[in-house]
């Protein structure tokens, strides 16, 4: 290399901005040397991967390469990859392979390219790309492969990813810490804890990226435990002190799993908090039912400068809606855009509902609706047709409904509601034509589930589970609890006879015929059946509490002596001594 190319490499390497890199590249024009493979390489590079770049003018600079080499394919189908023009990526590379010259694709070439078919959910190229993996002498290449797995997991191809990371022969903690994020994307949480059972036990050790994932799947199961143990091995190795996002997760993990004052313990220590960390804490009140303290909490906020954002607002609305504090959270609501300068989407304007209708103002709630610019949002009228259940307001229900129908959004969840509505009522006419809906429309109804943990393993049930190993150990607590609730005033006509003769194949009988119980209530039974005496049943569900459950809750709380909480889809119950946090708003 001659003293010119190594000047000019020297300017290029400390090159911060196109207008330099523009007068670098006329003095390489000038000297004759902007076709050195080394000089083109690093203008290229500059223009297609950095910040300060121009794919404008990559594109210019590569089509002046008389035989670009594969380091120049790579660096402008890596620029484009994390483009707005990404899938640009994909038509490079196709012009490389089918080109006839020497560059061929490597593993970053790869690499690169499968972010592309993350962007742009090209399922279809992802699997081209694996066959041209095989191919080209890669499907060993960890980087490859850990990349493999995930763009097929950002397609929605969860199994194929699992499939390429399971034929790895080698892995690293990036190709773990990569499939334990696939299935937490995927919201696969119980086989995103397999994975991390699997890393163990061939000796892997825990970094921040796993902590990460592994507190992420912990708040959506209510796996505490494991949550703890997270948590101290982060205090223990420093990951705490020197990671916000693992601050971050095990804030968001402690107020998922319902323990809000070890959330605020973490959320005092973090040397460092952003936005994220202040919100999730926010959020935490709101759905804890806290709404004063959330307003406190809010102010604390602004004071301290913390850049406020719609998830903010969104927190603090919650924690009024909750706890009934209509005129404060209007205040807010009117604040948000008019003080703030941030403009309220369909969840806030559903929020707003939420507390209306909570609050018995459901014709004001209406009004809301339709003065609102997001009149025609499913959003708002679900969150009416909620709220219409608290109150048993079956013609304010059918006024929902039938806003849903016409937009065609609605579900087999929405006519359920109004199906409980019209049972509270005693209209069985009424139950009957939304169970004929459902049926005729070929409405799907979601599954409903609820997860416990006990001794650190997650356990999860759904509705008349009979699928568990100790299934005649669970309807045995099952039928005690009834019988205890009973007796400390829970009203239950129909179990009298099933506990009278204490018969299985009656209990079977009885669900066979329509009887039902809940998910949730399957994993109190468990949990009281394992858990020691005074220990906390925490309890996740997918789904609304509903009300029958709600109260035999209440009743086996004070009857067992055992504080229980629920978190279900919108908010969290904490039964204690026969009472309840959300009694005044249920």
């Amino acid at each position: 290399m001659c003293r010119v190319e190594e000047v000019i490499l020297t300017l290029l390497q400390g090159c911060n901005s196109m207008h330099r890199l523009r007068k670098i590249h006329s003095q390489a024009i000038l000297l004759g040397i902007d076709h050195s493979s080394a000089v083109a390489g690093k203008l290229l590079s500059f223009c297609a991967t950095s910040s300060a770049g121009n794919l404008s003018y990559a594109l210019l600079l590569f089509s002046r390469l008389p035989n670009p080499s594969t380091a120049h394919w790579n660096s402008l189908i890596r620029g484009f990859s994390v483009s707005p023009s990404s899938s640009y990526s994909m038509s490079l590379y196709n012009s490389m392979v089918s080109c006839s010259s020497a560059a061929r694709p490597d593993a970053a070439t790869f690499s690169f390219l499968l972010k592309a078919c993350s962007q742009n959910g090209a399922t279809g190229k992802c699997r081209e790309a694996h066959g041209s993996i095989f191919r080209f002498g890669f499907a060993s290449n960890i980087i490859v492969c850990t990349n493999l797995t995930r763009a097929y997991a950002d397609n929605g191809s969860v199994g194929d990813a699992r499939k390429v990371f399971d034929e790895m022969p080698e892995r690293d903690i990036v190709a773990w810490n990569s499939m334990i994020a696939c299935y937490c994307r995927a919201e696969m949480h119980e086989e995103a804890l397999k994975v991390y059972k699997q890393m163990r036990i061939v000796g892997f050790r825990i970094d921040d990226f796993t902590a990460v994932g592994l507190l992420s799947s912990c708040a959506h199961l209510g796996a505490l435990e494991l949550g703890v143990w997270v948590h101290r091995f982060a205090e223990e190795n420093g990951i705490l002190d020197r990671n916000v996002f693992v601050g971050n997760a095990l804030v968001d993990m402690y107020v998922k799993c319902g323990s809000l004052e070890q959330a605020c313990i973490v959320f005092n220590k973090m040397k460092k908090r952003d936005t994220f960390t202040w919100n999730s804490l926010l959020f935490g009140l709101g759905i804890h039912g806290h709404g004063k303290e959330a307003i406190l909490f809010f102010r604390r906020m602004v004071i301290a400068g913390v850049q406020l954002n719609s998830v903010s607002f969104l927190g603090l609305l919650m924690g009024c809606s909750h706890q009934g504090l209509v005129d404060e959270g209007l205040e807010y609501f009117h604040a948000m855009s008019s003080k703030f300068a941030l403009k309220p989407d369909a969840k806030h304007y559903g929020c707003m509902v939420d507390m209306m209708g909570r609050a018995g103002k459901l014709e004001k709630a209406v009004e809301f609706i339709r003065a609102s610019s997001f009149v025609s949002d499913p959003v708002l009228w679900r969150a009416l047709l909620s709220a219409c259940k608290i109150h048993k307001n079956a013609e304010m229900a059918e006024v929902a409904l039938g806003n849903l129908i016409e937009m065609s959004a609605h579900n087999a969840g929405d006519c359920s509601l109004l199906a409980g509505i019209y049972a509270s009522n005693g209209n069985s006419d009424g139950v009957s034509k939304m169970r004929k809906m459902v049926k005729e429309q070929g409405m799907k109804t979601t599954p409903g589930w609820s997860c416990i943990e006990v001794k650190g393993e997650v356990r999860k049930f759904v509705v008349d589970d009979i699928s568990h190993l100790d299934i005649e150990e669970i309807h045995k607590k099952l039928m005690e609890m009834i019988n205890r609730a009973i007796a400390f005033g829970y009203p239950a006509e129909t179990f009298k006879l099933i506990l009278r003769e204490k018969s299985p194949e009656m209990y079977k009988e009885w669900i066979e015929h329509g009887g039902s119980f809940h998910s949730e209530i399957l994993a109190i039974a468990f949990g009281l059946a394992r858990m020691p005496e005074g220990t906390i049943l925490r309890i996740v569900k997918n789904m609304r509490v509903c009300m029958d459950c709600h109260m035999l809750t209440k009743h086996v709380s004070r009857a067992f002596d055992r504080e229980i909480i629920v978190r279900d889809r919108v908010r969290f119950h904490h039964f204690k001594d026969g009472s309840c946090s959300c009694n005044d708003y249920w």
